[in-house]
C-alpha cells in the first residue's frame, strides 16, 4: 500500500493531514489504520462539476474517501460518533457546499482482514489503490483473495434483487399510507425504498454498502458510482432541498415525534421522484450486471483458447 499523497494539490494535503490528525487524537490507541482510497488516491477525483442533462440541474464533488480500521476497543456507535465530530471540526469555518466531503468507514480491523481473506473486493480494492495515511504498526494486513468473475456476478445479482425487491416494498406501503391519510408512515417509508436502493447501487457494483442510514451519505455513495442516480434528487433548490431533508429526518422523526409535520402535497413530490431513483437503479445496475457477465463469458473464452 501506498504512503505518499505528495501528488495531490498542497490544500488538499493539508486537509487531509488535519483530519488524520484529528481521527488520531479522538480515537487514541483504539486506532490501527487510517487509509485514504477512491478516486483521491486514484488521482482521478471531481473537484466540482455542475451539469444540466434533461433539464434537471446536477453538480457532483469527489469525496474524501476514508478507511478507519479500529482495534474495537470501542463499540462502532462510540466510534462513529467521534468521526462525525471530525468531520464537524473539519467543515467548521468552511463554506459546507464547497469543502470537499468526507466519507468514512469504519471497520475492526479482525473485521478487515477476514474480508479480504474471504475475497470481498470492495475491500481488496482498497488494500490495492488505498494509501496509508496513519499506521500503528501494531497490526499486520492480511493477503487478500480474489473473487472469480462468476463470484461478483452471482454476489451483485443476489444483492441487487434483495434491496431493488425491498424498496419496492416500502414504495407500496408508502402509496398505500397516502391512500390512507397517514402522510407521516408514508415519509418513513419513503426514506426505506430510497435507502435501500441507494444500497442496490452500491452494492451491485462494489458488493458493499455501508452501515448507514443517512441518505446524504448513502447517496454520496451511490454517487461514486453513477452521477445517473443525482437525476431523482438533484437538491438545486431550496424546495429539493427541503424535501430530501424531510425524508431524510423520517427515518427517526416520523417513528418518533409527534410533532413530526408532513404534507399531502410533500409525499406527492416525494413518490415520483423515489419511482425515478427506481427505475435509473433498475438501468445502471442491469448493466453493470451484464458488464460482469461479459467478463464471465470473457474469462471463459480466455480459459479455452488456452486449453486448445
Amino acid at each position: 500500500m501506498k504512503t505518499f499523497i505528495s501528488f495531490l494539490p498542497e490544500k488538499k494535503q493539508e486537509e487531509l493531514q488535519a483530519i488524520t490528525k484529528n481521527v488520531c487524537e479522538l480515537l487514541g490507541d483504539d486506532c490501527e489504520m487510517i487509509v485514504l482510497f477512491g478516486s483521491y488516491a486514484r488521482n482521478d477525483y471531481v473537484d466540482y462539476d455542475q451539469r444540466t442533462e434533461y433539464g434537471v440541474r446536477t453538480y457532483f464533488m469527489s469525496d474524501y474517501d476514508i478507511l478507519v480500521l479500529t482495534a474495537g476497543k470501542e463499540n462502532g456507535f462510540a466510534v462513529t460518533r467521534k468521526l462525525n465530530r471530525v468531520e464537524e471540526d473539519f467543515y467548521r469555518g468552511r463554506h459546507h457546499s464547497m469543502a470537499t466531503p468526507i466519507q468514512f468507514i469504519q471497520e475492526t480491523f479482525e473485521y478487515f482482514n477476514k474480508a479480504i481473506k474471504k475475497g470481498y473486493y470492495f475491500y481488496t480494492d482498497i488494500t490495492k489503490e488505498g494509501i496509508l495515511l496513519y499506521d500503528s504498526g501494531r497490526q499486520q494486513l492480511d493477503e487478500p483473495r480474489e473473487l472469480n468473475y462468476e463470484e461478483i456476478r452471482d454476489l451483485a445479482r443476489q444483492y441487487f434483487d434483495e434491496r431493488f425487491e425491498r424498496a419496492n416494498s416500502f414504495l407500496r406501503s408508502a402509496k398505500h399510507d397516502y391512500n390512507d391519510d397517514d402522510f407521516k408512515m408514508a415519509s418513513f417509508h419513503l426514506h426505506q425504498a430510497v435507502e435501500n436502493l441507494y444500497f442496490a447501487v452500491t452494492l451491485t457494483f462494489s458488493l458493499y454498502s455501508p452501515k448507514e442510514h443517512n441518505l446524504f451519505k448513502i447517496s454520496g455513495y451511490a454517487k461514486r458510482h453513477t452521477l445517473e442516480v443525482a437525476k431523482a434528487f438533484p437538491r438545486d433548490s431550496d424546495e429539493e432541498q427541503r424535501l430530501f431533508q424531510l425524508l431524510d429526518d423520517a427515518y427517526v422523526q416520523a417513528r418518533y415525534n409527534p410533532n413530526f409535520a408532513v404534507t399531502k402535497e410533500d409525499i406527492e413530490a416525494l413518490i415520483p421522484k423515489t419511482e425515478l431513483l427506481r427505475d435509473i437503479t433498475k438501468e445502471v445496475c442491469e448493466n453493470r450486471i451484464l458488464e460482469h457477465e461479459r467478463m464471465v463469458g470473457a474469462n471463459n473464452n480466455e480459459s479455452t483458447s488456452e486449453l486448445k
